[in-house]
């Protein structure tokens, strides 16, 4: 794959109009777009659709996690929507649940670990008696098990989850910051390079490209380090 079909442009941005602005002007340097909850809930299901329209590939990040078959209708849905990809937290009942449902679909769907905002004192403060880089180890042998598409996790553990998973899985990876970059809320970050270095398949990268003073150049700096890197 070419960098550009690798780097997804997270468009953690208020309103519909400011990301349909940025998608603009990152043109035809980006082809790869994640809309999340922040979006999501400001009419951006719709932009989602009108990006797939485009020709542009949608990462549908709602990380879903519910019974068995409300999963299974969820994602039924998303798969009519023409989305690439959509993440699930990494259970194993609600995982298997959403592969039956994607069959046939072409939607690659992703297991969610640990989030790259977590640490050791985060997951034992929410009860989990492993340390991040086990637990992510053991979601990633049971997405394998499921059938799922591929993994979420911080470049810090795609080298270990690559060894799990294969070559054929997606491994994606949040987190990503530029050399001197602000790491911000997260935790576990590596640079773009470093990243697919590791065995990273997909780079998520929003703030540092969407809110920088020259969000196109951010975006071809970083597909450079990547090309560099491959």
């Amino acid at each position: 794959m070419a960098p550009r079909n690798r780097l997804i442009v997270g468009l953690d941005i208020p309103t519909v109009a400011e990301a349909e602005a940025m998608v603009a002007r990152l043109g035809e340097t980006v082809s790869f777009y994640k809309i999340g909850y922040q979006l999501a809930f400001a009419g951006g299901l719709e932009l989602a659709r009108d990006l797939a329209r485009d020709g542009k590939q949608v990462f549908l990040d709602m990380k879903l996690l519910d019974i068995d078959n409300t999963v299974a209708k969820g994602v039924e849905n998303i798969a009519r929507m023409g989305m690439t990809m959509l993440t699930l937290h990494a259970y194993p009942k609600p995982m298997r649940a959403a592969v039956k449902a994607a069959e046939g679909s072409g939607l690659c769907l992703l297991a969610v670990t640990v989030l790259t905002s977590m640490d050791e004192a985060d997951l034992s403060e929410a009860g989990y008696e492993y340390d991040p880089h086990t637990l992510v180890l053991r979601r990633a042998e049971q997405a394998l098990a499921a059938g799922m598409g591929g993994i979420v996790c911080s470049a810090e553990e795609a080298s270990a989850v690559r060894s799990i998973v294969g070559t054929d899985m997606a491994v994606v990876t949040p987190g990503i910051r530029p050399s001197g970059a602000d790491a911000g809320d997260q935790k576990r970050v590596m640079t773009p390079g470093d990243a697919i270095r590791a065995g990273a398949s997909h780079l998520v990268v929003g703030r540092p490209i969407v809110k920088a003073q020259d969000p196109k150049a951010s975006a071809e700096a970083i597909l450079a380090e990547m090309q560099a890197a491959l």
